[in-house]
């Protein structure tokens, strides 16, 4: 059903332009990863990484906040997506920027981490929104918190990243998603979610980031006209470190389980919504 519904949202999305090919980018925590046979293979699908201007310019001699967990956390979810649905897609992501051409709208499926730090100008808002409305889907995650007192750079990460969302959408509000919402039950029935921690869990014990407002998990929503949920927000919860470390026993199972299916919920949505 997934795969016949995937072709449909492909002839909605229109003819594909030639796709840029495949790079990789230096990240803050990893480089020269090894690539998976497959990196090079044609397949139906793949999910994208947003590369992203942020908010601190580049403290670290670059633009690296898109790149964390980058691209350990990608390849393992993505062997995810291989042994739990029947999506046909590589090994690797696709890194996607907002750069005014036409090559994001290959990739229909977005992931977003870290973006308490981006920093999106008008234009690139402009094609993000122009991206969801064609029926794309925005996945977010990694961002923790809404007290700059908190944060070790002054940042307010939920302020900042509704700063960026409204340059995207002025008109549309970010609303908590129920329970019954069907974006939790298309292959998994997620009624009890709780908190997945990033790894400071490893060295300081702590389910949380960013102080007293990072303990509550959100998982929010922004939808189109037709009630489609085409922005996932998960603040205050870090489903990338849960697939970075899935393969490590410190990590605990249930956190990692959780973090696969949801991710695997919001995949098969976005490809028959």
């Amino acid at each position: 059903m997934a795969a016949v519904a995937f072709l449909a949202l492909l002839t909605c999305w229109g003819v594909l332009r030639a796709q840029k090919p495949f790079r990789e980018y230096p990240g803050i925590e990893y480089e020269n990863f090894e690539l998976p046979r497959d990196y090079l293979d044609k397949t139906e699908w793949t999910r994208a990484r947003l590369k992203y201007p942020d908010i601190t310019h580049g403290m670290y001699g670059r633009d690296v906040y898109w790149t964390m967990d980058y691209p350990r956390s990608d390849r393992h979810l993505l062997e995810g997506v291989r042994r739990l649905t029947r999506i046909n897609t590589r090994s690797v992501e696709q890194v996607v920027e907002l750069d005014g051409t036409d090559d994001i709208y290959n990739w229909p499926t977005l992931y977003g981490v870290e973006v308490g730090h981006w920093d999106l100008p008008e234009n690139q808002a402009a094609q993000l929104r122009e991206f969801l409305l064609r029926g794309g889907f925005l996945m977010v995650d990694d961002f923790h918190g809404s007290d700059a007192r908190d944060h070790d750079q002054g940042i307010n990460e939920w302020q900042n990243f509704t700063e960026g969302m409204s340059k995207v959408f002025p008109d549309r509000r970010i609303e908590d998603l129920p329970d019954n919402d069907q974006i939790f039950h298309t292959v998994y029935d997620l009624d009890d979610k709780f908190q997945v921690p990033g790894a400071q869990w490893f060295d300081t014990g702590l389910q949380y980031e960013k102080g007293p407002t990072g303990k509550v998990p959100h998982w929010r929503g922004i939808r189109d006209d037709k009630g489609r949920v085409m922005v996932a927000i998960c603040h205050n919860m870090d489903l990338g470190d849960a697939w970075e470390w899935s393969d490590d026993p410190r990590y605990p199972e249930k956190w990692a389980s959780l973090a696969y299916r949801v991710a695997m919920n919001y995949f098969i949505y976005d490809l028959t919504h």
